[in-house]
């Protein structure tokens, strides 16, 4: 259901846009909707929620796919790119608390309370800022997943994005949005991206105009952390970006899975570049996968540069350890 909004969202952009054009839905499921009785983070695919709907494109049955930003890998299959970034929904992550539970906040639920997560990343972080509660997998789509803490009693809250209840209409189901303090977010957490055929040029220009500033530079940023370090769903890897007056400022972590170790740095650049008319044969550039004609390449290599220089800061600090012990970990679990 959640997908579905999703993607009639950025068909409703481009009618706008290109009201003379006919737009079809195609509806499908991947590998990573059918496996509900595994972790994410133990299935160990990396293109869990995407294959299917790449080898659609592929083979040109559909012309765009919809995603969920943080659901794509940073790096693409070749002959792939991200056509548009749309404008980031709240990227934090939210609280939704058992009906008996309604009122409080994490830190107000009894000794020993379960908290449903299936990310590593909430987990981590959570276990260490909340050392009362536990926390326990929880699969499922939205609505699978709050039907399960409504009518069972097994668990007292669920973490979940807040970006997703809030397309869903169930924003007053938020009972504590997680501030950074509290929980950085997913790279590209509150993101939606369509991804087209990369040589596909008047796809590509069509929904170029999807793309918002920010964001793109924000995310280009995030996957590049993400990627620098070789981060993925099985380690606990976490961010958060702001940008203000042409600053663009990266907070990204590792964490080991309880949490109890953790590698944390802030850096800033300058991404206040003007647009340039930069035609040529390079063209279309991909940063971290994202093809961005609207948004001034100086200023993606700059946000691209900071994502790189943040996890090489933590990598020389000790985070490839700290990953690499948290990767073995969850595979042994």
């Amino acid at each position: 259901q959640l997908a579905r909004i999703q993607t009639d969202s950025v068909v409703e952009m481009l009618r706008e846009l290109y009201p003379d054009l006919q737009y079809e839905i195609v509806a499908m499921s991947t590998t990573g909707d059918k496996i509900l009785d595994t972790a994410l983070s133990k299935i160990g695919e990396k293109s869990l929620f995407t294959k299917e709907l790449e080898n659609a494109l592929e083979r040109n049955e559909v012309d765009l796919v919809v995603h969920s930003l943080k659901d794509l890998p940073t790096s693409l299959p070749p002959g792939f790119t991200i056509g548009a970034v749309c404008k980031r929904e709240n990227p934090h992550d939210a609280v939704v608390f058992h009906p008996k539970s309604t009122g409080k906040t994490l830190s107000l639920l009894p000794e020993k309370s379960v908290i449903g997560t299936s990310s590593l990343r909430r987990a981590a972080q959570l276990k260490k800022k909340f050392p009362h509660l536990e926390f326990r997998d929880i699969r499922g789509n939205l609505n699978t997943r709050l039907k399960k803490l409504d009518e069972k009693e097994d668990f007292s809250a669920i973490i979940l994005a807040a970006a997703g209840l809030k397309r869903m209409g169930w924003e007053n189901r938020i009972g504590q949005i997680l501030s950074p303090e509290d929980c950085l977010y997913a790279v590209g957490q509150g993101a939606l991206a369509v991804e087209v055929r990369a040589k596909d040029q008047e796809i590509l220009n069509m929904v170029s105009a999807l793309h918002d500033g920010e964001t793109v530079l924000r995310c280009i940023a995030e996957r590049a952390f993400m990627k620098h370090l070789e981060g993925g769903c099985s380690v606990p890897v976490a961010v958060n970006s702001i940008l203000k007056d042409g600053q663009l400022y990266l907070t990204g972590a590792v964490y080991s899975l309880d949490g109890s170790d953790s590698l944390k740095e802030t850096m800033q650049t300058s991404v206040n570049q003007p647009q340039q008319n930069e035609d040529g044969p390079n063209d279309d550039v991909q940063h971290v996968g994202i093809t961005a004609k609207t948004v001034p390449r100086q200023a993606q290599q700059a946000a691209e540069s900071l994502g790189v220089e943040l996890a090489s800061l933590l990598l020389s600090k000790g985070a490839k350890h700290i990953l690499s012990v948290a990767r073995q970990l969850n595979d042994a679990r």
